[in-house]
């Protein structure tokens, strides 16, 4: 099929969602003083998945909340994302769950036909933005853009525990409660983007960002620019920066070649996937580490992207020794060799420290981590994996010392901080299909839990009868009584 379906995206989304039945009324029981049953924090392809999910489960009173100014300035993919296309399959479960017409395979196909879906390889980044703008359109999930969360603290009083939540609306101070937060805010919501110490005075002067930051690289046409790092971002990065007209653009790897070794391929299948959480610490400790040691690997098509040009050089093995500012410029010092750079660009990965997140850093010392948990063998020792909190079955923070902070239970966390627990980048597209059902497993079953009273009033209540014995009175059989002919009478 080559030309696109008679149907709109619009009209077999609705079908299916007709087909499917209405969403179940919310089954949360109100409560004076509490304003939203969950609050989830990222309105990107998480949140909107979140917020569907819950909405099918009954689970009403949710509220997503995101910085950004507006859609188009939300979540990464028309902004700090640079690669052309995703990273992942095509094909994998995405904020649809099992509703296929939602989907990104329906909604594609229906605009550009079959053979258009089959010729892709991987999803274009702008197409994956502007489908999920039409999910969040045809679920009606409403995104309150302009809405960032300063901090929260706990109430434990009252009719059932909850957060009292600090925010900025629009830039004006706003108090609203809530009973859950899920926190699925991107790469850095767990932490923050890893600057190395050497770059900070780069940074100050606006010699240097990070690839979490917004570049303008128009600016660097012309431009001597250095990226540090490896990883996938780093070389979509200096792509970018090569097809704005930079002079030069030089990666610097710490390795001696680059890590081409997708070693999560071999744990990719669904036994091991569907039931990671329920694996020893000891082998998900194993794999986290792993991972980390061979290193993060860039696609194929990333690495070609820059190849393609002259003025692109590749430096192996070549941390940098030191960097200072001179005259404008970021004089960099790397084994015997210096280098002037007009700008730097750290592709240097993400903290796990959760007391860098301003909104988190209350409960920093009150989180369960792996180091607190878990010892590893000294050759998969890794204080960065360590720092990472230990996360429950639904994805929730636990405490560090029993009976201190009970109520962590209700923060749940779906960002790479809980990387070490999941085995997976959680925020990432191949995370959605698992574990988004698990954390709405388990809000769902902490409501119900935290109202129990209510419910079994609710459930022990008397039942009016559908009907009466008179529906039914004249059939009842009486015996030694007339009764009316009940069938053919058989020959003598």
């Amino acid at each position: 099929m080559n030309s696109p379906l008679s149907t709109t995206p619009d009209h077999a989304a609705q079908e299916a969602l007709r087909l499917l039945g209405p969403a179940p009324a919310s089954w949360v029981p109100a409560h004076t003083g509490i304003d939203h049953n969950v609050v989830i924090v990222g309105g990107g392809q998480t949140g909107s998945a979140f917020a569907f999910a819950l909405q099918r489960a009954g689970v009403g009173g949710v509220s997503v909340i995101d910085a950004a100014a507006d859609a188009s300035q939300a979540g990464v993919w028309l902004s700090r994302a640079r690669m052309h296309k995703l990273r992942t399959l095509k094909n994998l479960v995405g904020p649809e769950g099992p509703v296929m017409a939602l989907g990104f395979q329906a909604w594609y196909e229906s605009q550009h036909g079959q053979a258009a879906y089959a010729a892709i390889d991987r999803i274009p980044r702008t197409a994956w933005a502007e489908y999920l703008e039409w999910f969040r359109g045809i679920t009606g999930t409403a995104v309150r853009y302009g809405t960032r969360l300063i901090r929260f603290e706990p109430v434990e009083h009252g009719a059932v525990p909850h957060f009292r939540l600090h925010l900025e609306v629009n830039g004006e101070p706003c108090i609203e409660t809530t009973r859950k937060l899920i926190f699925a805010n991107g790469v850095a919501g767990s932490g923050a983007p890893f600057i190395p110490d050497l770059l900070a005075a780069a940074v100050s002067q606006g010699l240097a960002a990070h690839t979490g930051h917004a570049i303008d690289f128009k600016a660097l046409s012309g431009k001597a620019v250095a990226v540090i790092g490896a990883a996938a971002s780093a070389f979509d990065a200096a792509a970018v920066a090569l097809e704005n007209g930079a002079a030069a653009v030089h990666l610097f790897a710490r390795r001696d070649r680059l890590a081409a070794t997708p070693v999560t391929r071999v744990r990719g299948y669904p036994g091991f996937y569907d039931n990671y959480l329920a694996l020893p610490d000891a082998i998900r400790w194993h794999h986290a580490a792993r991972y980390r040691r061979l290193g993060t690997t860039p696609p194929q098509d990333s690495v070609e992207r820059v190849l393609k040009f002259p003025n692109f050089h590749l430096h192996l093995g070549a941390p940098w020794q030191g960097a200072e500012v001179r005259e404008g410029k970021v004089v960099a010092s790397v084994h015997k060799e210096t280098f002037h750079f007009d700008f730097v660009i750290a592709g240097t990965g993400y903290t796990h420290e959760l007391s860098q997140r301003p909104e988190l850093a209350s409960i920093a010392d009150l989180v369960l981590r792996w180091r607190d948990r878990f010892e590893p063998p000294a050759h998969e020792r890794d204080d960065e994996l360590g720092a990472a909190p230990y996360l429950g079955a639904g994805l929730e923070y636990l405490e560090k010392t029993p009976g201190t902070a009970p109520w962590l239970r209700d923060i749940h966390t779906y960002n790479p901080g809980g990387f070490a627990s999941t085995g997976l980048p959680l925020g990432d597209v191949p995370s959605i299909r698992g574990y988004v059902p698990a954390v709405v497993r388990r809000i769902s079953e902490d409501l119900l839990l935290a109202d129990l009273a209510l419910h079994e009033e609710r459930t022990r209540a008397d039942v009016l009868p559908d009907f009466d014995e008179s529906l039914y009175a004249g059939a009842i059989w009486q015996a030694g009584a007339q009764q009316p002919h009940a069938g053919p009478v058989s020959a003598a």
